[in-house]
């Protein structure tokens, strides 16, 4: 295929040269604060039932959507500082732009379906193909109203009464982790809890599934799993001081940076245990050839004389897939990605778009119903462009860290996460 399907390169945005590594790079970088954590503490802390700090969370166009639609149905969110300030209040209706952010569609219609007044959903052209039908369905059968006519996509609108009677709910959430954490985060407010049972192929990224959980269980709420179900009992979400994490995620495009300079990138303040799967780049880039070091002082990356292909199943961390390509696709040796059939439903078909981006840079790469192969092939500059995708921003950056005349369209788009990226990357390669 030419192009993703669902939406063709926006051939009016800016082209941005990416620096190449003309020599061994020796630095540290310092990450940003995790979207998924962030956003997951924003949520409980507008359920909690006193005020809370989200300390070290992460400013970007997801986190601040996430924030103005907290604000929206009630709560006072202060982002003015480092740490924002969360004043839960009572939940109403009003209008909520999710822009592209996945867990601002998702988490919150489990919140809407609390609120007093009608929600109404909608977003970036793009976030009208994202798949929403699992969460919207579930949570019609836990007793909430909810007009898509019949979309199962953005926009729609919730109208909730106040409260939601919960209870067990069975979905198939093999499109998205996402489904069952948006329901197990607003499930303690619900009046029977909430039962969430998945049916289906296996959820991807369970992981945020863990983390999810894991913020819970930090607020005080129980919460039990197996065998495909989540049970998450009534019960008062607890206000807590949480401190979010390095994104995790965010790290890839500079650790690669070091494995295609042959150099050395420190990463301070890498958790020893975390739930986030970015975590999954020390064994990944390991089996690629680079020597990773993991202390009290954070995570050091040196890559090695040769840059190694990768046969991995990436289900479980599906959001690295565009990194872990773009570095495939400079391999020595060939590759094979497996498992990540659902990157299909993110920002963009990342599968698609991976396979017809790296391809025009000379990539020899095959796309597969679940994945990527890749075969050993000499790369040349030209336009990569990214899809309005954060993800397809930084695997155009990677190649071009080794190829010379690469343009990444719209490298703006890494603000997503990560804002400021381009000039942070610029700053590495000088």
């Amino acid at each position: 295929m030419d192009a993703p399907p669902d939406i063709g390169p926006d051939t009016g945005a800016a082209l941005w040269p990416a620096p190449v590594a003309t020599t061994p790079v020796d630095v540290r970088v310092e990450l940003p604060g995790s979207k998924s954590l962030t956003n997951r503490a924003l949520v409980l802390a507008a359920l909690s039932n006193a005020p809370s700090v989200v300390r070290r969370a992460l400013r970007s166009r997801d986190t601040e959507l996430m924030a103005a639609a907290l604000s929206t149905l009630g709560s006072t969110v202060v982002t003015t500082d480092d740490d924002w300030l969360v004043f839960p209040g009572p939940l109403r209706g009003g209008s909520i732009d999710c822009g592209l952010a996945g867990t601002v569609m998702r988490f919150l219609p489990p919140v809407a379906a609390l609120a007093k007044g009608v929600v109404r959903f909608d977003g970036d052209p793009h976030a009208r193909t994202r798949p929403m039908a699992g969460v919207l369905d579930a949570l019609r059968d836990l007793g909430a109203h909810i007009d898509d006519e019949g979309r199962g996509t953005l926009p729609f609108t919730v109208a909730g009464s106040g409260r939601l009677r919960g209870g067990e709910v069975i979905l198939d959430a093999s499109a998205s982790s996402q489904f069952v954490s948006a329901l197990l985060l607003a499930g303690a407010r619900y009046t029977d809890g909430v039962v969430v049972r998945h049916v289906g192929p296996p959820v991807p990224s369970l992981p945020h599934i863990e983390m999810t959980i894991a913020c819970l269980r930090e607020h005080g709420v129980e919460v039990s799993s197996g065998d495909d179900t989540w049970t998450v009992p009534p019960s008062r979400i607890e206000a807590t001081d949480v401190t979010i994490e390095p994104d995790l995620s965010n790290a890839a495009p500079f650790l690669m940076l070091a494995m295609t300079s042959g150099g050395r990138v420190r990463v301070p303040g890498w958790p020893r245990e975390t739930t986030q799967a970015g975590d999954a780049l020390r064994d990944l880039l390991a089996r690629m050839g680079a020597e990773v070091v993991l202390d009290d002082e954070g995570l050091t990356l040196t890559g090695g004389p040769t840059l190694l292909g990768l046969d991995a199943d990436l289900h479980d961390a599906g959001e690295l897939a565009p990194a872990v390509a773009a570095l495939c696709a400079l391999a020595s040796t060939p590759s094979r990605l497996r498992g990540i059939a659902h990157i299909r439903g993110h920002e963009t078909d990342r599968l698609a778009a991976l396979s017809t981006e790296l391809r025009g840079l000379g990539a020899s790469v095959t796309e597969h119903d679940d994945g990527l192969s890749f075969e050993p092939a000499t790369l040349h500059g030209g336009t990569f462009h990214t899809y309005a995708d954060h993800r397809m921003a930084h695997a155009g950056v990677i190649v071009g860290s080794a190829v010379a005349g690469v343009l990444v369209e719209d490298v703006a788009t890494t603000a997503k996460t990560f804002p400021g990226f381009a000039d942070v990357w610029a700053g590495l390669l000088r």
